[in-house]
């Protein structure tokens, strides 16, 4: 099993930052891509980014492309996701995933493994 547990999310105005965090722990040497979702009061979950864990190839949505930016630390297990230019939109509860195997492909939660508890992102104008 592998735990994933987030970290960073707070109170931003418009226009600020914030970097997310995602520690895995447990039987994480099955890891094979590791995704960032979130959840807008309302809305379903959404795809927001993702990273192969051994290569580093990443994969955004539309909506945050040029904004968010995902990364990873393979050495502590950690993937990150830095939010700059911030909109209310934005507001969530944000969700990291962890992939063993390519499924449907790294948009779709589908794919996804093992879900963190979330941690909440609340962007004020």
């Amino acid at each position: 099993q592998v735990q994933l547990v987030e970290s960073g999310g707070g109170l931003v105005q418009a226009g600020g930052s914030l970097r997310l965090s995602c520690g895995a722990s447990g039987r994480t040497f099955t890891t094979y891509i590791m995704g960032w979702f979130r959840q807008r009061p309302g809305k379903e979950r959404e795809f927001v980014a993702a990273i192969g864990w051994s290569h580093g190839n990443t994969y955004s949505a539309d909506s945050v492309n040029g904004r968010f930016t995902i990364s990873r630390d393979v050495a502590v297990n950690t993937v990150y996701l830095q939010m700059n230019s911030l909109k209310p939109e934005d507001t969530a509860v944000y969700y990291c995933a962890d992939a063993s195997y390519w499924r449907l492909g790294p948009k779709d939660p589908s794919s996804y493994d093992y879900w963190g508890q979330g941690t909440r992102v609340t962007v004020y104008s």
